[in-house]
């Protein structure tokens, strides 16, 4: 092992990181690597940034301020940079849980989107005459026009809750596999959008702490 090798500090920051933590440490919000364990504690244990006031907050750093203050504690070591080069931090102040509201928001939830989902697809099937696509269909293979419900609408009903169940990856309280849902990538694209345009508008207004 090169002596060089010895005195490199790595680090890696994820886009954003959240923190209860008024006092944000950079082993809170970075990953910090290196063969020297005391320089790891030393360069983890340096504060990146106090919080004021009692609000969230976001706010936006460029890695080589972080690289600055780790040479300065650290002056013997290169300092290797793996991860993003600005990144967010966002403070979420400590909130005790309530159980009445938090199963009240999700109740609300279920409501709005069972009513949204059923009129979507009520506005489908309107759309795309589901219903004369299932007459012709069943007058094609009986011969005779269909004067009431039949197996047809039946099984349509009954394999759109499973098709959905399926689709986003959860039944019963078992997922079918492990692969994320498509809910979740979808929010992970969304979350991962709003950071860059926080990063983007915070390096136009040159806000971002270097």
């Amino acid at each position: 092992m090169s002596q060089v090798e010895n005195k490199t500090i790595y680090i890696k920051a994820s886009q954003s990181k959240q923190v209860t933590n008024k006092r944000i440490i950079l082993s809170d919000v970075l990953d910090i690597i290196s063969l020297d364990n005391d320089a790891v504690k030393r360069a983890g244990d340096i504060v990146l940034h106090t919080v004021k006031g009692d609000k969230n907050e976001k706010v936006i750093f460029s890695i080589t301020k972080v690289i600055n203050m780790i040479q300065k504690e650290c002056p013997a070591f290169s300092i290797v940079n793996i991860g993003e080069p600005d990144f967010v931090v966002e403070y979420k102040m400590p909130v005790k849980p309530n159980p009445a509201w938090e199963y009240t928001k999700l109740a609300i939830t279920c409501i709005i989107v069972f009513f949204g989902a059923a009129f979507t697809i009520m506005t489908f099937n309107t759309d795309v005459s589901v219903g004369d696509v299932f007459d012709d269909f069943y007058k094609i293979v009986k011969g005779v026009d269909k004067n009431s419900g039949s197996i047809l609408e039946i099984s349509y009903s009954i394999g759109i809750p499973i098709g959905i169940l399926c689709f986003y990856n959860h039944f019963k309280s078992d997922k079918v596999h492990d692969d994320p849902t498509p809910v979740h990538i979808e929010m992970r694209k969304y979350e991962e959008d709003m950071n860059k345009a926080i990063i983007k508008d915070a390096d136009r207004e040159e806000t971002i702490r270097k």
